[in-house]
């Protein structure tokens, strides 16, 4: 398999001072594509001068849009694997090919963090809250349902296709995954925290509870 047959997904939105540092240690792994999400600042300057293929909304339409755009384009594309990672510099791109790897066994593989001090209290318990509604309700066991470094193959794609625009996109994923009853496997991941008021808020958390159970239902 080439490196052209790997697509390694960025969504990003006003990330003009990570980008670039991202992108560089992924494209050793494969096709970068840089999902610029209506971003106000040089996002897409710096993906593409980094070396990355980047496909632009116009307006910023969430993380779940972005995503399925740059999967989209890879399927187009003739990609066999797909990788997602975010655009912040939390997530290391010397793993991809650990997730790569796992990948011959599997049809997806979620990334979890370790839960440290360094990860604020209430994502914590939320993501162990999300956690256990996920187990209960798909019958799928995973240490952190949030983490949005994954990797899966075209064809696990194609059935995970998903409708969320926002973060609740990690939660459809992991539901999907149950309800099609893909196999999957877990990569410890270490992870630093910028800003610890980034991500999925209280808020989101009790969208995507709310979210499972109607998929469920």
């Amino acid at each position: 398999m080439t490196l052209r047959h790997i697509a390694i997904i960025i969504p990003a939105h006003n990330e003009e001072k990570t980008i670039a540092e991202v992108v560089a240690g992924a494209k050793k792994h494969g096709h970068v594509i840089v999902v610029d999400d209506g971003s106000s600042d040089a996002t897409a300057q710096q993906a593409k001068q980094a070396g990355a293929v980047v496909l632009q909304h116009i307006v910023n339409l969430g993380k779940g849009c972005a995503l399925k755009t740059g999967c989209d384009y890879a399927v187009r594309e003739d990609a066999q694997k797909i990788v997602i990672i975010d655009a912040d510099a939390q997530h290391d791109p010397k793993q991809i090919p650990e997730f790569l790897h796992a990948l011959e066994e599997k049809d997806i593989i979620f990334g979890y963090r370790t839960f440290s001090d360094d990860m604020p209290y209430i994502l914590r318990f939320g993501n162990r809250f999300i956690g256990k509604t996920a187990s209960f309700l798909y019958g799928i066991s995973l240490n952190d349902t949030q983490c949005g470094y994954r990797a899966f193959t075209v064809d696990a794609y194609k059935k995970l296709r998903w409708n969320a625009h926002d973060y609740s996109v990690e939660s459809e994923i992991v539901s999907k995954t149950g309800r099609k009853k893909l196999r999957y496997a877990e990569i410890a991941i270490p992870t630093v925290y910028h800003n610890k008021y980034k991500g999925t808020t209280v808020l989101d958390g009790i969208k995507i509870v709310a979210k499972m159970i109607w998929w469920r239902v």
